[in-house]
């Protein structure tokens, strides 16, 4: 069995001047970040490898959550800064399999895009609340009955769960 999980950087700073990949987390951002990895950690959703976008607010949301969750290996994943869905899979497809849970730390809306494609099974109202919003700092969990990441394809995957940061603290938004 593969595990994955889609987490969409935290919320995000529009500074004047500022390039899109240079963008920072804003202060509802830096609140929702380590309060997303505290939960993950509580349900012991801990990755055995993290592929994260190269942009400063999915970086800075994964350094908020890494500790939380064992801090880790981390791959730095250019390729994942405004891929559409079909690019992220591609990534994941070259995960090694000796990782058996894999978190992806990337953006919209290539990583909601993906999530819906891949989550075939599992509760139906989340799946529909997926395909019509995927917040910031939001994640979701699809299980995989596969041994290798390179076999998963869209709509063979269970939604495990899907979390808002306002599913766990009202005043997180999103």
């Amino acid at each position: 069995m593969r595990r994955l999980i889609l987490l969409r950087h935290a919320k995000s700073d529009r500074p004047a001047g500022v390039a899109d990949r240079e963008r920072p987390l804003n202060p509802r951002g830096r609140r929702a970040a380590p309060a997303v990895g505290a939960r993950l950690a509580q349900d012991g959703l801990r990755p055995d490898l993290a592929l994260v976008s190269t942009a400063q607010r999915t970086r800075e949301t994964w350094a908020a959550m890494a500790a939380a969750l064992g801090d880790p290996e981390t791959r730095w994943q250019p390729e994942i800064y405004e891929a559409p869905a079909h690019r992220i899979l591609a990534v994941i497809g070259a995960a090694p399999d000796t990782a058996a849970t894999v978190m992806v730390v990337g953006h919209n809306p290539g990583l909601g895009d993906l999530a819906a494609d891949l989550a075939g099974e599992g509760p139906r109202d989340a799946r529909n609340r997926l395909a019509l919003e995927f917040p910031t700092a939001a994640y979701v969990v699809i299980d995989f009955d596969t041994e290798r990441w390179a076999e998963i394809a869209p709509g063979q995957g269970r939604l495990d769960r899907f979390v808002r940061p306002r599913d766990i603290d009202p005043d997180l938004g999103g």
